[in-house]
């Protein structure tokens, strides 16, 4: 079976949490001691109903608030695929936490509460699950029971949120009308909507295309450990592991040892400690040069045909989270997977409206503002713009002393800047 991973977004109140237990729940997901846990809760609630929300929300600040604070990650399977949910944060103080379950999803589900519709936070989730490359989404409309299941709310709704999307340019968007607390069209039809034909929302997720297949995109691997075991039996072992972030690596290509631009031939591949001729994304392995050369921890190893430019200048989208606002001139960290480096942001190109998107004058980023930047690093990276490789064109910022995640980054472009 193939594996679906969505993340569930939209303002807060919207029910995330809730809408991700009731699929647990209805698709017989949920263990047997959370179960009952959850049964003798409905036993002495006062409400005399089941609290879904507690499968996702585990903090007991969450608990407590009755809101989602930090990312939640589930699991389960249908006879048809395999899931990993994302439930995110609604408040827009936690809009980095969304980010980083957004991160490696591929479908987005935009929650909106059928008495608001759409919101700023509905507005904010989209465009940054846009951003980090998501191009599947679905619009659910919840909350669908308390709006006498109308097919005139739905539609003005489904109406309003077409043009985000085209602001946006989504193509593959799905409108579903749920109820997450009483079960409506999530796992299975309901009575409740007659004047609706399309699929339930678990029907459809089961059925959606799945991400495309990487090992199309040109390869890359970046060196996470080197390894050395200076042992009798292996004196002259020296292998490169980490994981095939895209792409195919065959034994005998030649290849080419980026930023130095060494070429050298992979003279093997192991996986597991066996020897294999082929690997493939996302597969962890340790790659062994031909040549003696020197190779470190971020360093990238490529075919020699497929060589990106190595580049110390790049214009990126950012996502600030930072209370101090970001400025020109300010130094910091990059951390690209396993590489890191100094920067400087020489200049801020614009802000994005959430409203309408467009790109505005800027001379400062505040807290979850999305700017776009012109950064330069201290040494170069090796990295492709986000549009052509969402794995090697994602980045974080770091604050210099404290190492905390200050931004998410997408290259846009990148320009070579030594030579």
């Amino acid at each position: 079976m193939d594996l679906l991973r969505f993340i569930t977004c939209g303002s807060v109140d919207d029910g995330k949490s809730t809408l991700i237990g009731r699929l647990l729940y209805d698709s017989d997901a949920v263990s047997l001691d959370v179960l009952a846990a959850l049964e003798e809760q409905n036993r002495t609630s006062a409400a005399g109903t089941v609290d879904l929300a507690l499968l996702t929300d585990g903090l007991r600040a969450e608990r407590e608030q009755g809101i989602t604070i930090d990312v939640a990650h589930k699991y389960f399977t249908t006879p048809r695929r395999k899931f990993i949910i994302t439930d995110t944060p609604g408040h827009v103080q936690y809009t980095r936490n969304m980010v980083t379950g957004a991160s490696n999803a591929d479908l987005a589900i935009v929650l909106v509460d059928a008495r608001q519709g759409v919101v700023e936070q509905t507005r904010r989730h989209t465009i940054v699950s846009a951003l980090l490359g998501i191009r599947r989404f679905v619009l659910a409309v919840n909350k669908i029971d308390l709006v006498g299941y109308s097919e005139a709310v739905f539609r003005d709704i489904v109406a309003d949120y077409a043009a985000v999307a085209a602001q946006l340019g989504i193509k593959q968007l799905a409108n579903i009308p749920i109820s997450a607390l009483h079960g409506d069209n999530v796992v299975r039809a309901s009575a409740n909507l007659p004047w609706y034909k399309g699929p339930n929302l678990l029907e459809y997720l089961e059925t959606v295309s799945v991400a495309p297949d990487t090992t199309h995109e040109a390869a890359r691997f970046q060196v996470q450990y080197v390894i050395r075991p200076q042992s009798a039996e292996l004196p002259d072992y020296r292998g490169y592991a980490g994981r095939i972030q895209s792409g195919v690596y065959r034994r005998g290509q030649q290849v080419v040892v980026l930023p130095a631009g060494i070429e050298t031939t992979l003279e093997a591949i192991e996986i597991n400690q066996q020897a294999v001729e082929v690997a493939v994304a996302p597969q962890g392995v340790v790659l062994r040069l031909a040549d003696d050369v020197d190779v470190s921890r971020g360093d990238t190893i490529v075919p020699a045909d497929q060589a990106p430019e190595p580049t110390r200048e790049l214009e990126a989208t950012l996502c600030w989270m930072e209370e101090r606002p970001l400025r020109a001139g300010r130094k910091l960290l990059v951390q690209h997977h396993a590489a890191k480096t100094k920067a400087v942001v020489q200049s801020i190109l614009g802000k994005t409206n959430i409203q309408s998107f467009a790109q505005e004058d800027a001379d400062e980023a505040k807290l979850n503002d999305i700017v776009r930047v012109r950064l330069k690093t201290a040494t170069p990276l090796v990295a492709d713009a986000y549009g052509q490789n969402r794995t090697t064109g994602a980045f974080i910022l770091l604050d210099e002393q404290t190492g905390a995640t200050l931004a998410a980054g997408l290259i846009e472009t990148t320009e070579l800047a030594y030579a």
